[in-house]
């Protein structure tokens, strides 16, 4: 179809999620982002196709679409911070991935990020957190760290329905909690509505455990605060365990059945599937990260959980993500747009890089994406990096952005 700024590229359009079917020719759509975007969006690039035109001779090219969302889309398109054609252009070419958009705290405009998770129905957020040798890390042993968080991305708080204090809508909602279901709580309050349900919970373990199938995986963890919230996080654990005993009875195994049937010892081929209380995965993140492999979360816990995950092995200036439907891939750069470091190309392109690399493993493209990281770990034994990394490593270089991915591209 025909865009009004859109400008679509000689290559070949994804028709399939489907790996077996992916082009050779890909035309991948991508938004730049705000603030840093521009600069970690250019290396990253770079990185991208270098690894892919090494991996494969030039079997194999990305041809690359920009479309629009934040401030730039607010230039091209008049004000408008989020243009339905870039939605369309999502639903067209299946596959994106951006940088960060701005969000103001408080008033303005609402989340970018959760508009497009929820008007694309984007409704799993997937992040790997990993320690690569040489990161800076402030735990004894990151190397324990190798887990992957699946996050539900469209209802929980972040669904927006809420309602602020003084308005003549809280004080209807407000009235009727009071009135008509007994509730009691101060006045004055904001009120909000925490929407979990059976539908939701059940695709998100239904796509962790498909990926833990694919990705050879060895357990799962339900992370909830169900003794308190028992209607929405205690049904979302409850809904999870039936997904894994009614549709994967022969690929997994509850840690009941585990203790109870195999005296604790995993059955070859099966998946475990455990759940353990909010706060207490905390600690056990910090204490025996190494007993986690796949978390399934609802979005507030697994929004805080995944950000302090990353700092245990580097921070989120590295940490990869992304948000997949059923009908749409869009990975991103999980931290925020740094505006005071906007265009001086000193940035850490690391979160929008790894980004890069689990959307390549997503279509197939494994040789390219392992030759992204080998170059970024041989490029930081060589304790080469941007300012974040070389204020924490003794004797380290400190590069530009660009610079950075040009040593991981001689890496490779």
């Amino acid at each position: 179809m025909a865009y009004q700024h859109i400008v679509v590229p000689d290559g070949e359009k994804i028709t399939s999620l489907d790996t077996s079917q992916m082009p050779d020719n890909p035309i991948i759509a991508f938004i730049e982002g705000d603030g840093i975007g521009k600069d970690i969006m250019t290396a990253s690039k770079r990185i991208w196709d270098a690894a892919v035109e090494k991996a494969y001779g030039g079997q194999k090219k990305i041809a690359w679409m920009e479309i629009y969302a934040g401030e730039k889309a607010a230039q091209v398109y008049d004000g408008d911070y989020m243009p339905e054609e870039t939605f369309q252009a999502l639903r067209d070419y299946l596959v994106g991935i951006k940088g960060p958009l701005t969000t103001p705290v408080g008033g303005g405009f609402r989340s970018l990020n959760v508009t497009l998770r929820q008007v694309l129905d984007l409704y799993a957020c997937v992040r790997p957190v990993r320690w690569y040798e040489g990161v800076p890390s402030p735990m004894r042993e990151p190397n324990l760290v190798d887990m992957v968080i699946f996050r539900e991305n469209t209802e929980d708080v972040y669904a927006g329905i809420e309602y602020e204090a003084g308005t003549p809508e809280n004080e209807k909602i407000t009235q009727f909690l009071r009135e008509e279901l007994g509730a009691k709580f101060f006045d004055g309050s904001g009120i909000g509505v925490k929407p979990i349900s059976a539908f939701g919970t059940k695709r998100l373990m239904r796509s962790a455990i498909r990926y833990a199938i694919e990705r050879g995986r060895k357990s799962i963890a339900i992370m909830h605060k169900g003794n308190i919230q028992k209607f929405t996080e205690g049904a979302f654990r409850q809904w999870c365990y039936e997904v894994a005993a009614e549709e994967f009875p022969d690929e997994t195994i509850s840690e009941d059945e585990l203790w109870d049937k195999y005296d604790g010892k995993l059955p070859e081929g099966k998946i475990l599937i455990k759940d353990r209380i909010a706060d207490i995965i905390f600690q056990h993140m910090l204490l025996r990260p190494s007993e986690f492999d796949i978390i399934v979360a609802p979005n507030l816990n697994g929004d805080y959980l995944s950000d302090a995950l990353a700092a245990q092995v580097g921070g989120v200036g590295i940490a990869p993500g992304a948000n997949i439907g059923d009908e749409v891939m869009l990975f991103e750069a999980t931290h925020g747009t740094a505006p005071k470091y906007t265009d001086l190309d000193v940035v850490n392109p690391g979160s929008l890089m790894f980004s890069g690399v689990m959307m390549l493993e997503f279509m197939g493209w494994w040789d390219a994406a392992k030759l992204v990281q080998e170059g970024y770990t041989k490029t930081l034994a060589q304790k080469v990096v941007t300012y974040d990394f070389a204020r924490q490593m003794a004797g380290a270089t400190k590069v530009k952005t660009s610079e950075f991915a040009t040593a991981i591209i001689g890496n490779m």
